[in-house]
């Protein structure tokens, strides 16, 4: 486990509709405050410690450097001071001097530049260190966040703190930290030096040192506000474009580019209005700690003067207050900079912790075992469940019994809470009331793992990856034969089709599988699951986009493959059910009727008026008209 993968599981509980109001708490500021979010980086930076260890000792050393300097220049222009006003030195003299001097100050410098590089490398080694570490983490955490997450945070929200907050906190470490401690470390030996030498004019050159920190204090407040407001906006950004590269055909078929440009434009200039303001108060910032430092400086420069002119200073101790002045001209003009980093580095860090402090309201127990299969029986105890704690039940007490090699076929009207159950199957959702068992074991005691290699869901509207048809088809087992995956194609029908394509299973399947119809698409998720061997299959109406005809062909395939697992069939064509040893009818989260297609043919209640509809439409849709 990396050091950022430990530092996000250290978190605590939040229940499933928590999950909004802890993001809507973290927008509004309600995350730890800036001192606990640079801290929390800090310790994270500290356990890179060969690296920091580096970076903090070139950053000592290239400031111990710098601050030789002035003491070297200002011994310059004594020696060479006192040279001219001794007559009977010679031009050799005076030039062997200079000479001296010159290759001091230049040894001091490249050695000052050479730590300084070391100082700037291992920052940036150390932030891209963390940065990947980070980058897992977050990645690791929204793999496993549940459902319940995913359901009310947006896409393009999650990209942007994935990337551009990530980012923030990156820089933190050497734009903020290594260069905080460098300006640290030159304005303190500094000062000491100068005060040590002169007490009045140590103080004139350190006179603007107070005002820069209250500016800075001031700047940084605003900029935290402002940086927080842009990454608002450019999750706003990411959404938007998310959303439109996902419905990119609906959007050409209406002909609403102009209409998707234009609201684009209008985030994009929020944005930049925003980043107007952050530069405006970061430049005026800079502007305001500059002239204080040039007022310092001419403070210097005046009482430095009048006490050389009255030969009680040595030109080369002013030369010496003005060189150290001059050397803090760089950090000066640079705290800017620091003071941003550490503006975007914590609301950008409150931002990307807020999601990584997440606990999965979807875990396992401490006591979690592995899922046992022996009879294969899955039973259904009276559950119920809603998906909001104080929202209406989408299932109420429903219970049921598959048994291996049965098939249990459920019917009912949008919204009668199918959907439902196949989500809890697999523990997407957690029921809020009675049990879910798989042989005796109650699903909330095994390991997700377990679970969910013995539970395998086809989704109605399933999702291919951006690759070959082989490898979408394997992806539950990518080590399997070829073999395999072609008998896996053959039972969901889509061998022929594939065959015909030029590069075969190598083929590339577009983003999302746009490249294929929507029953192909279907059947290509069917194989992936035929592929595997699990203990209860279940299918959400995945047959939806296929004809007829292909769809009994692919049960009869099913039916032979599957022939020991339990399976559970959801469809709103009768169709594809009524072989089922028993078939559910819900409404409004309740089981109404229940029994063999021949039973509830003959009650002649809410199932057998919609297979009279289906049966005389002939287009199995008449479950909505009955509904109605």
């Amino acid at each position: 486990m990396s050091a950022a993968t430990a530092e996000g599981e250290a978190a605590s509980e939040v229940k499933p509709r928590a999950y909004a109001r802890a993001y809507a708490g973290m927008e509004r500021g309600a995350a730890p405050g800036d001192a606990e979010i640079v801290r929390r980086i800090v310790r994270m930076t500290l356990r890179y410690r060969a690296g920091v260890a580096v970076a903090l000792g070139a950053t000592f050393a290239a400031s111990a450097f710098q601050l030789a300097i002035p003491g070297l220049v200002g011994d310059a222009v004594d020696g060479a001071h006192g040279l001219l006003a001794d007559g009977a030195a010679t031009p050799e003299a005076g030039r062997a001097a200079l000479w001296h001097a010159a290759a001091l100050l230049l040894g001091v410098s490249i050695l000052r530049g050479l730590f300084t590089l070391a100082h700037n490398y291992s920052g940036e080694a150390i932030g891209h260190r963390l940065a990947h570490d980070l980058r897992l983490t977050f990645y690791a955490k929204l793999q496993r966040l549940g459902f319940s997450f995913h359901d009310r945070i947006h896409t393009g929200e999650l990209i942007t703190r994935g990337m551009l907050d990530l980012e923030g906190v990156r820089m933190i470490v050497n734009h903020g930290l290594l260069r905080a401690v460098q300006m640290a470390v030159l304005v303190g030996a500094g000062a000491a030096l100068l005060l040590s030498t002169d007490l009045v004019l140590g103080l004139l050159s350190l006179s603007f040192v107070p005002y820069i920190a209250w500016r800075s204090t001031t700047a940084r407040l605003r900029l935290r506000y402002l940086w927080n407001l842009f990454q608002d906006r450019m999750a706003v950004l990411g959404r938007i474009m998310d959303e439109n590269l996902t419905g990119i055909r609906v959007v050409r078929a209406f002909g609403a580019e102009r209409f998707e440009i234009d609201k684009y434009d209008r985030a994009a200039a929020d944005a930049l209005k925003l980043s107007s303001r952050r530069i405006n108060v970061r430049v005026a910032s800079t502007t305001e700690m500059t002239f204080a430092y040039f007022v310092a400086m001419g403070l210097v420069l005046w009482v430095g003067g009048e006490r050389a002119i009255a030969g009680t200073m040595t030109v080369g101790t002013l030369t010496e207050f003005l060189t150290f002045i001059t050397i803090l001209q760089l950090p000066v003009r640079s705290l800017g900079l620091v003071v941003n980093s550490f503006a975007r580095g914590s609301s950008c860090g409150a931002r990307l912790f807020a999601v990584i402090d997440l606990e999965p309201a979807i875990r396992d127990a401490p006591d979690a075992r592995e899922l046992e299969v022996t009879d294969g029986t899955l039973r259904f105890e009276n559950v119920s469940f809603a998906y909001d704690e104080d929202g209406k039940l989408a299932l109420d007490g429903v219970s049921f019994e598959v048994r291996r090699g049965r098939t249990l076929g459920i019917v009912g009207p949008p919204g009668s809470g199918k959907s439902t159950i196949t989500h809890l199957l697999p523990r997407y959702y957690d029921a809020t009331g009675g049990r879910i068992a798989i042989d005796g074991q109650d699903i909330r005691g095994v390991t997700l793992d377990s679970l969910r290699r013995a539970v395998r869901v086809v989704q109605q509207d399933p999702f291919l990856f951006t690759a070959s048809i082989d490898n979408n088809i394997a992806y539950g087992d990518p080590w399997t034969e070829e073999s395999t995956i072609r008998d896996a194609a053959g039972v969901a029908q889509i061998d022929g089709f594939i065959d015909r394509l030029a590069e075969g299973y190598g083929t590339l399947v577009g983003e999302r599988g746009v490249s294929l119809s929507g029953g192909q698409k279907q059947r290509v998720a069917i194989a992936r699951t035929a592929l595997l061997d699990p203990a209860v299959l279940v299918f959400d109406d995945s047959t939806a986009a296929i004809d007829a005809a292909t769809e009994s062909q692919i049960r009869e395939a099913l039916a032979e493959r599957a022939e020991h697992a339990a399976r559970i069939v959801v469809s709103h064509r009768l169709a594809a059910i009524r072989d089922a040893d028993e078939i559910l009818v819900l409404d409004a989260g309740r089981v109404i009727e229940r029994g063999s297609h021949e039973t509830l043919i003959a009650a002649g209640g809410h199932y057998a008026r919609i297979f009279a509809l289906q049966g005389r439409d002939g287009i199995g849709d008449g479950l909505q008209g009955a509904a109605e």
